[in-house]
């Protein structure tokens, strides 16, 4: 996040505040910090005298205790600190003004893209500020009717809906509910007309779909319920089960996966659109699958192997009787399309279909159509081909930015996909496949004017002369005076990219004159598997230099200066954050890590958190993978004597994903070894999660807390409109 100082920035905010622009003034750094630092008063936080030894070297962990998310004492540590955060944040004169602003920015009606299922057309709705969004349908030209309200699930919004599919015929629907913003889920069964549940729900489910086998029941994927807490325990072997209808969970046939010769911690199974076959995906990590299917239309048909390595990302996307179209990055970094017999389905028959091009490719089908999404420098261009490999045409986009996956059934006329940017609200197209045209379906009614402002891509150098792509998006008339409040957001890993998307808390960001920028780091997809591999294991570090060279970018081309500078991430982005600002506390003022990996050390003995081996390697692998870790963990990097930026560390009770306790240990180690007089503090938002099905009024509060605590930090002392 940014610093907003300039007077146009404080005579926005005085509109707001009913001040004139004369009486908002921006204080400077000395005169912050002091007020700041008068106002917090952090807990104590107990050191133990843990210390582990790798390879011969004693490492302390003093917070060991924090990793325990049963205990009474963690749980009064969580009270105290949060006490002493929003007793901050509270004090913030205009924390409530910017709450109201979001409110009311977030406050249109928002629809999804529809979707056919039996005789209805289903799709997603919020009136504006529901907590969860809300399923409708439609019969033919009726009348629309609710079909499942999450906001009924519980009292507080905080139970939430994550997976929803359909029976082949549509007449029974299986969900599948998040409570507290757990990763551990529970399937309820109903019919789809009367919506009566049909039976008890199915429980102890993660990382799962639901995929039906015609009628009669479906699969879906849990591991084993793990002894002790289940949102910090290890999770190690994933399964596949098969649910028929009518019986108990407990009868339910185990498919796939629970063998002790090869472990595998992410097992997926769905069947093809014609109910054909039976895919089984299997992956020790978060890169790299195994791949089966089986002949749904034989008795008893076995397993049949298309991979067994682990050395590629392979999945089938369509099949046409027998012949099996699969897309894979197989000796094809950025990705093809391969067609095969599913009675030899090995990769030694594969035939290139789409073949490989210098652009990462992501392929989907529907109304008998393929359609082949490539990242142009991780912007979108889309082109449609049939079922011989001929490319019919490109699908016309309106501009740079991001079009979601276009696909639907194959007997589906009209498809539906949206297109987004930075500065431009998502709007949904329809596509009439036969004749290569999109007609607006919805546009947004966000209360936001896209022509005020500009979105540019620039390429900036990386410390080892990498050219690493970056947008930039502000007002449009931005004086580029080193004043300007930035957001230096970046995620860097797991093959995944950012692609510019709307989002109405940065908008809210924009109109208060921010900076709000975004580089495709080494580590994400954006350029294929060997981007992917520049960032992982003992290439880390270039994910932590690419995003300090867009820093540097940023102040050197006066979009801003380290002054109104901040970082922000999430997940693997926060981990990014942690690193960075222990790295180069200098270059940052405000730095907001968000439920991020700190303690590399360890990460891998939580939940599934041994997956992401790929990514990080482990501290037990080698002495060499140890001592890089190590050299960069965020936990085991904060030095006494250093100042550090203004941090807001975000994290959730319930989230079993990356757990708090990386997020705890790192902000006890700011709070002990701070030397400046920036606050460093903590928020643990309660039954909450990573974030998928984070309620609408909590979104808004974080946001509102996290902004505010951002402008408070870079001097500013009233709020920009």
């Amino acid at each position: 996040m940014k610093k907003l100082t300039s007077l146009a920035v404080a005579g926005l905010l005085a509109a707001c505040s009913g001040e004139s622009p004369e009486q908002s003034r921006v204080m400077d750094s000395e005169e912050l910090a002091g007020q700041a630092v008068a106002k917090v008063t952090y807990p104590q936080t107990r050191k133990g005298e843990v210390i582990d030894t790798y390879f011969g070297t004693e490492v302390a962990d003093p917070y060991r205790w924090l990793e325990d998310d049963r205990s009474e004492e963690t749980g009064a540590w969580v009270e105290a600190q949060n006490a002493v955060t929003f007793e901050y944040l509270e004090s913030i004169p205009y924390r409530e003004t910017l709450k109201q602003r979001l409110e009311s920015l977030w406050n249109y009606e928002k629809v999804g893209r529809p979707f056919t299922e039996g005789d209805y057309t289903y799709f997603y709705r919020n009136n504006g500020l529901q907590d969860q969004y809300v399923v409708w349908r439609r019969k033919g030209h009726g009348e629309a009717e609710v079909f499942l309200d999450p906001n009924q699930f519980s009292e507080d919004g905080t139970t939430s809906l994550s997976t929803l599919s359909f029976s082949k015929d549509g007449s029974i629907a299986a969900y599948a509910i998040s409570e507290g913003g757990s990763d551990w889920r529970k399937i309820i069964v109903m019919d789809a007309e009367s919506k009566e549940v049909l039976e008890e729900p199915l429980v102890d489910v993660k990382f799962s779909g639901i995929s039906w086998k015609g009628n009669e029941g479906f699969y879906y994927s849990s591991y084993d319920k793990p002894e002790g807490s289940e949102l910090s325990a290890k999770t190690d072997q994933h399964k596949l089960y098969y649910h028929k209808l009518g019986q108990p969970q407990s009868e339910d046939r185990l498919v796939f996966g629970g063998s002790a010769e090869q472990k595998r911690r992410y097992v997926q199974g769905y069947v093809t659109e014609d109910d054909r076959f039976l895919v089984i995906s299997g992956a020790k990590s978060t890169s790299g699958n195994d791949l089966f299917i089986r002949d749904l239309s034989r008795e008893n048909a076995p397993l049949v192997p298309v991979l067994e390595d682990f050395e590629s990302d392979t999945y089938v996307i369509d099949n046409v009787d027998s012949k099996l179209y699969l897309v894979t990055n197989r000796g094809a970094p950025n990705k093809k399309v391969v067609t095969v017999d599913a009675s030899a389905p090995g990769p030694g028959n594969w035939v290139d279909f789409i073949p490989e091009t210098e652009n990462v490719l992501t392929a989907s089908t529907g109304a008998g159509y393929f359609f082949a999404e490539y990242m142009v420098d991780a912007l979108s261009k889309v082109y449609q081909y049939d079922y011989e490999g001929e490319r019919v045409r490109e699908i016309e986009l309106p501009g740079p930015g991001s079009a979601s996956s276009i696909s639907g059934k194959r007997e589906d006329d009209v498809l539906y996909y949206s297109f987004t940017n930075y500065k431009t609200p998502s709007t949904i197209f329809a596509l009439d496949a036969d004749e290569g045209e999109s007609t607006v379906y919805r546009k947004s009614g966000a209360d936001f004017d896209s022509d005020r402002y500009e979105s540019t891509q620039v390429f900036y150098t990386s410390a080892d002369g990498t050219r690493v792509p970056m947008m930039i998006t502000h007002k449009k008339g931005l004086e580029l005076d080193g004043k300007n409040p930035t957001i230096l957001y970046g995620y860097g890993g797991f093959n995944i990219s950012l692609t510019p998307s709307f989002s109405i808390a940065n908008a809210a960001w924009l109109e208060l004159g921010g900076v709000y920028a975004v580089p495709n780091l080494r580590g994400g997809g954006e350029y294929g598997k060997n981007w992917h591999k520049a960032g992982t294991k003992l290439q880390k570090q270039n994910v932590f230099d690419d995003f300090i060279a867009a820093a540097e970018f940023l102040i050197e081309n006066k979009y801003t200066s380290s002054d109104y500078l901040a970082v922000r991430g999430g997940s693997n982005g926060g981990l990014l954050v942690g690193a960075v600002m222990t790295q180069r506390p200098d270059l940052f003022q405000v730095a907001l890590p968000a439920v991020g990996v700190m303690d590399m050390l360890r990460y891998h003995t939580f939940t599934a958190g041994a997956g992401w081996a790929y990514d990080y390697g482990t501290a037990e692998d080698s002495e060499e993978m140890f001592e890089y870790l190590k050299g960069y963990s965020p936990v085991h990097n904060v030095q006494a004597g250093v100042q550090y930026p203004a941090t807001l560390v975000t994290t959730a009770d319930h989230d079993d994903r990356v757990v708090p306790a990386h997020s705890f240990k790192f902000a006890a180690q700011l709070q002990a070894k701070q030397a400046g007089p920036a606050p460093t503090l903590i928020r643990i938002e309660t039954k909450a999660g990573h974030g998928a099905g984070t309620p609408v009024s909590k979104s808004i509060e974080q946001y509102a807390d996290i902004f505010s605590f951002t402008l408070f930090n870079m001097g500013m002392n009233s709020l920009p409109n």
